[in-house]
């Protein structure tokens, strides 16, 4: 206990001595401010006693001035071409934003306070990436979240909101001043974050930071050859085109009837609010998880999981698993898989309606005949089996948001 004490107390002691110094820097901003004002009164003082003294001069600047405003009037081409150059400056960085992982740039937001933003770095894929990966089933991990804000690396006990996926932990003053999260979803986080439902930080809750340099360029030319803008809501008409085009460029024929209906089905999963369009973060997340399924194994997916998400699988796993054999059905690793989005149920009414799909669609997408799954029902599953057919689900389920990612298993 002491010690701990210690340590409330020294970081007691920097943050007043950091709020000090704040507050002295502050006052020399503010004084360096009023200085420079005053100069500048005088300044204008100044100016406007020569060119009282000089009218001649001053003519002379006045019509140099006109015949300047002639000779620019007729240029309102310029003018007119100026908002066209500010759109394509603001598509050319939210592309770069969407380059480098950061997502989408708050609007709302007062940037003049805020803290830096962290640098994200794409993973890049191991040597031994496909590799089976050994998950012990009896052995728990149990790993501790961390005693330091991730923002600000500071301890102040009960006023840290942990994250359900990964290890870090956060103030909530420093989220709002990073600009990663509007008031509404801060107030999700104190109400979701110490319950059994949880909360997942900026880092797990963006799905497309999972994707490599590689994964990331393949979908940014999909995006820029459908002429989707990044950070822009998609209606379905929109994904319906998208939809068709990914159907032409790989299978080199349209969608069908059943297809187009599969996407709209697809498109009230990813709005399941019944705006009338999907989210940017939704329809991105989507995607990127549609390019994991399509370029990574199932082993590689396994290695994407945290120690949390192991551990709450085992629960999961050894709750289905009744006689301790270490092997249950097919029906129970599909129940399995859907539970993972028991968080969704306060939302939505029913599971059900939340047929969305991954990867490209294809003529094997509709769900299999009653006769054939009463075939697989009972066929037995592996924790390891179990555990490489869920990692795709349990990774879709990272993210804060309602809407579904994922087709589930039927």
């Amino acid at each position: 206990m002491g010690v701990l004490m210690s340590k409330k107390q020294q970081v007691e002691k920097v943050q007043k001595c950091s709020a000090v110094v704040s507050a002295f820097q502050a006052g020399l901003k503010d004084r360096a401010a009023a200085a420079k004002q005053a100069e500048g009164e005088v300044e204008d003082s100044k100016g406007s006693a020569k060119t009282s003294d000089n009218p001649s001069e001053k003519n002379t600047e006045e019509a140099e001035h006109e015949e300047t405003n002639s000779s620019a009037g007729p240029s309102t081409s310029q003018h007119a071409s100026a908002p066209t150059r500010d759109e394509c400056k603001v598509n050319k960085e939210a592309w770069s934003r969407l380059r480098d992982g950061k997502g989408v740039e708050p609007e709302e937001l007062d940037k003049s306070h805020q803290l830096t933003p962290p640098a994200f770095v794409r993973p890049k894929r191991e040597a031994n990436d496909d590799q089976p990966v050994e998950v012990q089933l009896e052995k728990k991990e149990q790993p501790p979240s961390d005693e330091m804000c991730d923002v600000c690396e500071v301890w102040t006990a009960d006023d840290l909101y942990p994250c359900r996926t990964c290890n870090r932990v956060f103030h909530d003053g420093c989220l709002r001043e990073l600009g990663y999260l509007r008031a509404e979803a801060l107030q999700e986080m104190k109400d979701t974050a110490h319950t059994v439902t949880g909360w997942s930080c900026y880092y797990c809750d963006n799905l497309n930071l999972l994707l490599t340099e590689e994964e990331m360029y393949s979908l940014m030319e999909t995006f820029k050859q459908c002429r989707i803008i990044p950070e822009s809501c998609l209606v379905s008409d929109e994904l319906l085109q998208y939809r068709h085009f990914v159907s032409k460029q790989q299978f080199d024929k349209d969608l069908s009837d059943e297809q187009e209906e599969e996407v709209l089905a697809q498109f009230a999963a990813l709005d399941p609010e019944k705006k009338g369009h999907i989210e940017w973060s939704d329809f991105l997340y989507f995607e990127s998880l549609a390019v994991l399924k399509k370029f990574r194994t199932e082993n590689s997916l396994v290695r994407l999981l945290t120690a949390k998400e192991r551990d709450k699988a085992r629960s999961v796993f050894l709750g289905l698993d009744l006689d301790k054999d270490g092997v249950i059905t097919r029906a129970e690793c599909r129940q399995a898989q859907q539970s993972w989005f028991h968080k969704l149920n306060k939302d939505s009414q029913s599971c059900n309606v939340s047929i969305s799909h991954v990867g490209p669609i294809c003529e094997s997408s509709p769900a299999s005949s009653g006769s054939e799954r009463s075939k697989t029902d009972d066929r037995p599953v592996t924790w390891a089996e179990f555990l490489k057919e869920s990692a795709i689900y349990i990774l879709a389920a990272r993210p804060n948001s309602s809407a579904m990612h994922i087709r589930l298993p039927v």
